[in-house]
């Protein structure tokens, strides 16, 4: 039964939407195993700039780099993104407000002199780290 004020379309959805993890996902584990087997060293799960509420999902804090691993249905990916049958006008806002705050996150540590890189979940994570590795050499390079 939908309480009055949840936004969820049943208590069993409720309850599966809390139980969604912040951080350690399975895609999350994947892509830190590959990096860090590729020599890679990060800090995870934390603001890039600590006045600014938003929180990467790995971190080169030397080379600069903020990396988000980016769910296919909560951020809408062009490729995976499926319409929820449910309750499909909140979740459409939901995603659509997701979106904007990634590129307002971009933006923010951009200007902040950040590099953003992004990854989709169904990304393959070796080849993901591959692309880190040359992100954070480039950085490097630059120096």
């Amino acid at each position: 039964m939908k309480s009055a004020t949840s936004w969820a379309s049943s208590d069993g959805v409720r309850r599966s939407m809390q139980s969604n993890k912040g951080r350690d996902t399975k895609p999350e584990l994947r892509l830190r195993r590959a990096a860090h087997a590729l020599g890679l060293r990060y800090r995870v799960s934390i603001r890039p700039i600590p006045e600014v509420r938003r929180t990467a999902d790995l971190v080169f804090t030397k080379a600069r780099i903020a990396v988000f691993l980016d769910g296919c249905f909560w951020h809408g990916c062009p490729e995976h993104h499926t319409v929820a049958r449910t309750n499909a006008e909140y979740w459409a806002e939901k995603v659509r407000r997701n979106r904007q705050r990634d590129r307002e996150t971009d933006q923010v540590l951009e200007q902040a002199g950040w590099i953003v890189v992004r990854f989709w979940e169904h990304e393959d994570p070796a080849s993901s780290a591959r692309r880190l590795v040359e992100i954070v050499k480039e950085t490097r390079d630059l120096k």
